[in-house]
């Protein structure tokens, strides 16, 4: 039967950048080990400062970061000294582990124009035994990327496995992730290789048990239950689940299977023992509960518990 219906919520991640946040939810905090879940865009009105957009330098632990553009493209930077334009299709995939900061910044105009910068953010929460591991960044490019077609059914494996696709993306723990689009009228069911499943929709809408569902929804199924998808329109679908990792406690940017762990991470980013990105290093967001703020910053994201 179907677990429960998550109606995203919306939250601010920058001064002008506005999402839909469908994970974390207070009924309902992961689905396999997908612990956060944002969609921006697509970002119809462009702000006379486009830096107002920007996500500046903030720290993560325990968990990776996944982006992925449907449209308009973005500029990551990170403590490893990266630097990576994503464009629609690819994956950044940026594991924390122990700590890293990085920003997300919209620094191309011509890839604002026409309201087409759009993309999902996920985070995946790490094993205990991967938590404290040392950071690491990759892109993928959609090559990398196995598309597969039927009629009426477009989909990409963006990591995991499922339908008997795999890729090269690398991660920590057994799951599934995908964009799919479905034509009107197409017939389309979960992966059953996996302990939790659910799918959000991104655009369009679908009907599931004679009842119908639409854009800005993720639905979430009990183990062991089939449903047929029935596209009512021409719809987009993110596909995501995989093996429960146990109990995870996030506070703003921090995930970890131990209290104790987001309580140092906190001091951490204080103290300044996570290092910003050595290229984007002249501002950054504070810690949600410090009440000094650097000028040209961000304001205070909330926390999420």
């Amino acid at each position: 039967m179907l677990d429960i219906v998550i109606e995203a919520r919306n939250a601010a991640i920058s001064q002008s950048m506005k999402v839909k946040r469908i994970l974390p939810f207070r009924l309902r905090r992961m689905v396999g080990p997908f612990i956060f879940m944002d969609h921006a865009g697509p970002v119809a009105e462009i702000p006379n400062a486009v830096s107002s957009l920007d996500v500046l330098p903030h720290p993560h632990i325990g968990l990776s970061t996944v982006s992925y553009l449907f449209g308009g493209q973005v500029t990551h930077r990170d403590s490893l000294g990266v630097q990576q334009i994503i464009r629609p299709g690819e994956v950044n995939w940026m594991t924390a582990g122990k700590g890293i900061a990085h920003s997300e910044r919209f620094e191309d105009p011509s890839a604002l124009a026409g309201g087409e910068l759009e993309m999902i953010q996920t985070w995946v929460a790490l094993p205990e035994k991967d938590e404290e591991a040392s950071p690491s960044f990759n892109n993928y490019t959609p090559g990398q990327l196995p598309v597969f077609t039927d009629k009426d059914v477009w989909m990409r494996l963006i990591a995991g496995n499922a339908y008997g696709l795999r890729n090269d993306v690398k991660t920590n723990s057994p799951l599934f992730y995908l964009h799919v689009v479905l034509k009107q009228g197409a017939r389309f069911g979960l992966p059953k290789e996996h302990t939790e499943r659910g799918f959000y929709i991104v655009k369009g809408s679908v009907e599931v048990s004679g009842n119908t569902y639409h854009e800005g929804q993720m639905l979430v199924f009990t183990t062991g239950v089939d449903p047929v998808i029935l596209a009512k329109e021409n719809t987009t679908l993110m596909l995501l689940g995989g093996e429960p990792l146990g109990e995870r406690f996030i506070w703003w940017n921090f995930v970890s299977s131990r209290k104790e762990r987001i309580e140092q991470a906190k001091e951490d980013w204080k103290q300044g023992r996570i290092i910003l990105p050595p290229n984007d290093n002249k501002e950054f967001i504070p810690l949600p509960d410090d009440k000094s703020r650097p000028a040209g910053s961000a304001p205070k994201p909330e926390p999420l518990s």
